[in-house]
């Protein structure tokens, strides 16, 4: 996990260094994450009242380290993702590369010759006539010999017919293949997304990956009617170049190849439907683009604008355009992509981004936040990390006071729940004397993670039997009446056990039973099937047995008996028979260190 912040106002969290998980506000001058994940430590600098100090913040991760192989998936398809973003950006801007300007020579040939011609006939019956009866105007037989001349149509027709090949195959190969792999991706995310109880938590909203879906789809439509009109434009100028260049021979009176020579009544036809199509002049045009015509009409599907298309595609005639349109179910069904036949390409793929963008950087984990006041800010400061030590994050830092300096450690619990235990809510499932003076209480903690909420303490009585406030620990309810029921009239006091407790991992502890003389506490387990034993004045820490109750629970096969496991005697087992035998215990010998603090 890379983790990013400055003076910019935002600390950041990306997975694999592109997927962002978390985006918190605040400004830092020095951040390390925990390496259990657990815990974001930030050192940062406050301003309050005009007076600036240095502060450490820190931030609970703990989503990160109860859902990291989610998240670990999440980036991987992110990263998928944005990978075939820049896929299909980099496809799209070879496609513009292969397009040229010298496609637009016709239109500009065109217009220029509209405004620089007498006669009231338009261009389109300039070249009809030319057509049916193979004789051009003066004016036109000048546009086509001294401004568009042989050699520069059949450049021209080679340059159309290279371009629009090159843009074709980048489609088919590059463009239409990152497209569908974006779509299967984007599929498989929206499938992770149903599964609410792994993803939920962690922001993957399946309403806006089913919009980027959408959004895809529509793209895929826009790059199909791309296809469409390469194909269609590419068989229109064959046809005519070829029939205009013969033309030019006879007019320059050149020897014309018999192959080039022949021209059926279909490929007139053809021809005619070219002409009546594309060389109509329009003034609205001339307003927009300073053209009267477009006979090129792939150029328009590659410009980044969001003015709609000069040439549309005629959807007139259209079966299912027009069955869908006229249909108020089909319509609006989310089961049919939208499709935008007045944008360019261009637009169509900004807004696929636009989408995507939106479900990828929703920041998902949620933090909390502990601060502590370090020193001002104009004090000289040097600062170290250390996150090495198994759930304990180290801060190492100098600090200028009275001319001297003095080297600080700051050691605080990756795990913030046990920093302070003020968030947490405890129920009582035992408690013994274990002397005169202590009680050995098991804790479970109601809000805290399975295998990680029971803890073993010991209660001083001495705190809580106080002689200087003893009048106000006294308790005035009336003894006639059941204790039950009058429950807000008994003292209590606030117990503060920083040192002495103990997380009890693995265990799901329910009873304990102590003996101060011999220095040891017992702990037994809900299924009364393991004990703990603590040795509490020793320094040697000792354990008979690693497994937990989890493991126990997992596996049904019967515990095995050593010479620490308490067994009945075989003269019983043989006596009970058929009869169930009792349970077996399994010992476990511990330390309670009284070190570990918050």
């Amino acid at each position: 996990i890379l983790v990013l912040g400055g003076s910019s106002g935002f600390i950041e969290l990306y997975a694999y260094g592109m997927f962002k998980i978390a985006r918190i506000v605040g400004t830092c001058l020095a951040l390390c994450l925990s390496s259990d994940l657990k815990s974001l430590s930030v050192v940062t600098e406050v301003s309050a009242g005009g007076a600036s100090e240095v502060s450490y913040f820190q931030l609970e991760t703990n989503l990160l380290y109860s859902f990291l192989p989610e998240v670990t998936r999440m980036a991987r398809k992110f990263t998928h993702i944005s990978a075939l973003l820049q896929y299909i950006n980099l496809s799209l801007t070879c496609m513009c590369e292969a397009w040229e300007e010298i496609l637009m020579q016709m239109d500009s040939r065109l217009t220029k010759f509209v405004q620089e011609k007498s006669t009231t006939t338009s261009v389109q019956d300039e070249f009809m006539h030319l057509l049916l009866w193979g004789k051009a105007s003066a004016e036109l037989q000048t546009l086509l010999m001294n401004q568009l001349t042989v050699k520069g149509l059949k450049k021209l027709g080679q340059s159309i017919e290279s371009s629009y090949s090159s843009i074709q195959k980048l489609v088919i190969s590059h463009l239409q293949s990152g497209s569908e792999s974006l779509l299967y991706h984007l599929s498989e995310l929206k499938g992770m997304a149903s599964w609410k109880q792994k993803y939920e938590p962690l922001g993957l909203d399946a309403t806006g990956i089913e919009d980027a879906i959408t959004a895809v789809g529509s793209f895929i439509l826009k790059a199909n009617e791309l296809l469409q009109v390469i194909d269609s434009s590419m068989k229109n100028f064959k046809a005519f170049f070829r029939w205009l260049y013969v033309a030019m021979l006879r007019m320059t009176e050149d020897h014309v190849l018999p192959e080039l020579n022949k021209m059926t009544q279909k490929d007139i036809t053809f021809v005619a439907e070219f002409l009546t199509e594309h060389f109509n002049e329009a003034p609205d045009l001339y307003n927009r683009k300073g053209k009267y015509f477009n006979v090129e009409k792939v150029g328009q599907y590659l410009k980044d604008e969001d003015d709609d298309l000069v040439s549309p595609p005629n959807t007139e005639g259209n079966q299912w355009y027009d069955f869908l349109q006229n249909s108020n179910h089909l319509k609006e069904s989310p089961l049919l992509f939208p499709y935008y036949p007045r944008k360019s390409l261009h637009f169509v793929k900004r807004r696929m981004e636009n989408i995507i963008d939106l479900c990828l950087q929703k920041p998902a984990v949620s933090v909390k936040k502990k601060c502590m006041p370090l020193w001002k800010s104009e004090t000289v400061y040097n600062m170290g990390w250390n996150n090495k030590t198994s759930n304990l994050h180290y801060l190492l830092f100098t600090i200028l006071e009275d001319s001297l300096y003095k080297m600080c450690i700051l050691r605080r619990h990756t795990d913030i729940s046990q920093t302070s235990f003020t968030s947490s809510a405890y129920s009582c499932l035992d408690a013994q004397f274990y002397d005169d003076e202590t009680v050995t209480v098991v804790l479970k903690d109601t809000v805290g993670r399975e295998g990680r909420d029971r803890l073993l303490v010991q209660l001083p009585l001495s705190s809580v039997y106080n002689s200087e406030d003893a009048a106000e620990y006294q308790f005035s309810g009336a003894y006639s009446t059941r204790l039950d029921e009058q429950c807000s009239a008994i003292p209590t006091r606030t117990m503060h056990f920083e040192k002495h407790w103990r997380l009890l991992e693995s265990m799901k502890a329910q009873y304990v039973a102590g003996n101060g003389f011999r220095k040891v506490s017992c702990v037994l387990s809900s299924n009364l099937r393991h004990v703990r034993v603590f040795e509490m004045d020793i320094d040697d820490e000792w354990e008979l047995d690693e497994s937990s109750d989890e493991e126990e629970e997992a596996s049904n096969k019967p515990v095995k008996i050593k010479e620490e496991v308490l067994s009945e005697p075989e003269a019983e087992s043989q006596q009970a028979g058929a009869a169930a035998a009792a349970p077996q215990v399994v010992i476990k010998v511990e330390k309670l260190d009284p070190e570990l603090d918050s």
